[in-house]
């Protein structure tokens, strides 16, 4: 009686809203359950009790916490105690567009939609961690991870994650962002020691992380791999205890990577609360019922025992465990959940439409009318590949996925559809390349066959989700398109001119035949109605409106991390140095004068649109002010379209090295055709300001500013001069 009665007192107070902070009344019940508990089980709250869960005390009435993979969709259910699918017939869930679409669309309003989505659907699934997303830096396009990601810029990162968070936890889910931090590659990713500036790590890696904890108040993070200044992420002092539990005030619970934690001493003292996947070296094998023998599991209670660790040590992660678990399954007021409902599904064709991009558009090759009477030759193996499977952790069991071949199919109703394969890559395996059985000889004669007999040749190649691709556990081996569909490309176009390409990938290629196409497309890992969001596009019935949220280089060597050889990247095996400093992405195109092939925030539309009158508010500005950026955006074209306005700034004259300009804010706006309307765009002055490693804080230089104003990184129409006073 007495433990129902606990029980009833401890959680009948719970948040009415989900997405509140921890208030007093909480905290008093924390330390009361705290007080209950006996060292074992506080113990035991700290590490994993299989692949996905974390034990809770059944006889004080606290739930086992149960965490789930799934950035753009809640992953299969996985078995017990091994990496195996547990083979349920009720787990299919809505695929969601990869985050790079997400990033493409600048469209933080469909940012919120996607996270409320997708966190509907975790709760219905009773999931109360979802292990995502993720706001690593696309540093370089070799990295097998990239599409998990919100592209290369990490103010475009900070502004799209903190809806996405908010929106999963009005469910009463928690978001995990991850990897917590500077895990930029897959080649090492369990070891490579990556060593940066500082000014690096507070400008570049770390502010989307920051805006997640400060701005989203998001309830857990995950550690990277990866060490940094010769500790493991998982439990680096440095960022950990200083940076996220220090200056940012992170109130929420720091989880492991699977199979992050790799010494006790450090993981019970530098911050990290709950421990996962280690004897399953995070990935392959597993010992059965090794769960004790963890880190942070019976070594850790031994050394508070012996007294080498004091016990409030603990009680800290089990406080910081219970928290989560108020404001997750210990809240009796959060909803039930829904899953493969029509709002779902409208959710994630609507920002796989918005985040396609139209790269190329050659004497308007797209839009394609669909009610024409022609032969469209759809060629390549991305037109039926699925692509929700593989890729590691974020592979996805949906209850269906649209094709790309399906949705011209269910759009072009009068055309003649042919298909042919083209190329095959083989079968997807995590860490193994297994070749396709098909000839590759006859794949190419069978295709060039079928686009000398159309009116009109769709390639649609790229990468996929098989290892060496876009894919978690190794980086890409290359730049180039894999599989020979370059010479592919080229075959098909000595027989018919009239060709474009549209490429699915998570990652920039190389184009060695961009000249001559006639039109190209970027999609993306786009889930269940990744074929009708492209049809979309193709047909009008969407103007294309993405922009993209990462450079894309002419060739490797003009990617930063590349330029400065292997050291920079991949590193040498066991160190790792970021010598491109803070000149990221585009902004080492920008002060390094390399044009791109495509610029960051660069995208067409079947419309045009005209930016012009800018004007700041004032002329001089103090610290604490805002910004205040007006321009007149006008549809000129013939139909309704959506524009990025994008705002840059840059400091002339600056003491130390700086880019020539960043992005400081930007505006989706949609307008029929004809239309104008006036955009304001605000920007605090104190986001100015650079980390200044001579006080190791920040720092906002007076003096000359340049605001920059357009629609892509290289593509500004009109500059002002500010002063900051």
């Amino acid at each position: 009686m007495k433990n129902i009665l606990l029980y009833i007192g401890i959680t009948l107070g719970v948040m009415t809203n989900v997405n509140a902070q921890s208030d007093a009344k909480t905290e008093k019940k924390i330390d009361e359950i705290i007080n209950h508990l006996t060292l074992k089980e506080k113990v035991a709250m700290c590490h994993a009790q299989s692949k996905f869960s974390s034990p809770g005390i059944p006889r004080l009435g606290i739930p086992e916490l149960w965490m789930s993979d799934g950035p753009h969709g809640v992953r299969g259910e996985i078995n017990w105690d091994d990496w195996g699918y547990a083979n349920w017939t009720n787990d299919s869930i809505t695929a969601f567009p990869a985050l790079t679409c997400l990033a493409a669309t600048f469209n933080p309003e469909l940012s919120h939609e996607y996270g409320a989505a997708i966190g509907e659907e975790a709760r219905f699934r009773k999931k109360d961690v979802l292990l995502g997303p993720g706001v690593n830096i696309y540093r370089t396009p070799l990295n097998g991870r990239n599409f998990e990601y919100m592209g290369e810029d990490p103010y475009l990162a900070s502004v799209m994650v903190v809806p996405y968070i908010k929106g999963v936890q009005e469910n009463g889910v928690a978001a995990c962002v991850k990897h917590y931090a500077l895990n930029n590659q897959e080649e090492w990713r369990g070891h490579i020691n990556v060593n940066l500036s500082d000014r690096a790590l507070y400008e570049i890696y770390l502010p989307a992380f920051k805006a997640a904890v400060e701005k989203g108040h998001v309830w857990s993070i995950m550690g990277a791999y990866n060490q940094v200044r010769g500790e493991h992420c998982c439990h680096s002092n440095l960022l950990l205890n200083k940076i996220l539990k220090g200056e940012w005030n992170f109130d929420g619970t720091v989880i492991t990577d699977w199979g992050g934690t790799h010494d006790t001493k450090q993981a019970a003292f530098n911050g990290l609360d709950i421990e996962m996947g280690t004897w399953t070296n995070g990935l392959t094998s597993s010992a059965k019922f090794a769960y004790d023998n963890y880190f942070l599991a019976d070594p850790f209670l031994k050394m508070i025992q012996d007294g080498g660790i004091d016990e409030s040590v603990v009680d800290d992660k089990v406080r910081r465990i219970l928290r989560l678990m108020y404001r997750t399954n210990m809240n009796l007021n959060r909803s039930l959940g829904r899953m493969n409902n029509v709002e779902h599904t409208q959710a994630a064709r609507k920002v796989a439409a918005d985040g396609i991009v139209l790269l190329k558009n050659k004497n308007e090759f797209f839009p394609i009318n669909p009610d024409t009477n022609i032969k469209i030759a759809v060629i390549g193996e991305n037109a039926t590949r699925s692509m929700t499977v593989g890729g590691g952790s974020s592979e996805l069991k949906a209850k269906y996925e649209i094709s790309p071949l399906e949705g011209i199919k269910n759009r072009f109703k009068n055309a003649t559809i042919l298909h042919s394969m083209g190329y095959a890559s083989g079968p997807s395996a995590y860490g193994r390349e297994i070749p396709s059985k098909l000839n590759a000889d006859s794949l190419v004669k069978a295709a060039i066959d079928v686009a000398s007999k159309a009116d009109v040749v769709l390639f649609i190649g790229g990468l996929n989700k098989n290892h060496f691709q876009d894919c978690e556990g190794g980086d890409r081996r290359h730049f180039e398109l894999p599989f020979g569909q370059n010479e592919l490309i080229a075959e098909l176009l000595n027989v018919n001119s009239n060709l474009g390409v549209v490429l699915v990938s998570g990652n920039a290629v190389e184009m060695p035949w961009l000249n001559q196409v006639n039109g190209l497309i970027q999609s993306w890992y786009n889930g269940s109605e990744a074929g009708n969001a492209l049809a979309d596009v193709i047909s009008g019935d969407v103007n294309a409106s993405g922009k993209l949220p990462f450079s894309y280089p002419v060739k490797l060597k003009d990617n930063a991390a590349h330029y400065f050889g292997e050291l920079s990247y991949p590193g040498d095996s066991i160190n790792q140095y970021y010598k491109e400093d803070i000149l990221v992405g585009y902004r080492w195109h920008d002060t390094k004068k390399i044009k791109p092939l495509f610029a960051f925030g660069y995208g067409l539309s079947y419309t045009d649109f005209k930016i012009s009158d800018l004007t700041a508010d004032k002329q001089i500005y103090s610290k604490g002010d805002k910004i205040k950026v007006s321009c007149l955006l006008a549809n000129t074209g013939e139909v309704k379209g959506s524009e990025v306005v994008q705002v840059y700034i840059g400091k002339l004259k600056s003491k130390v090295e700086r880019a020539l300009k960043e992005l400081k804010g930007f505006k989706k706006v949609s307008l029929d055709s004809g239309k104008e309307e006036q955009v304001e765009i605000e920007i605090s002055v104190d986001d100015l300001a650079f980390y200044d490693e001579a006080i190791s804080d920040w720092n906002l230089e007076k003096g000359t500013y340049i605001i920059y104003i357009g629609n892509s990184s290289d593509n500004i129409i009109q500059k002002q001069k500010i002063n900051i006073k």
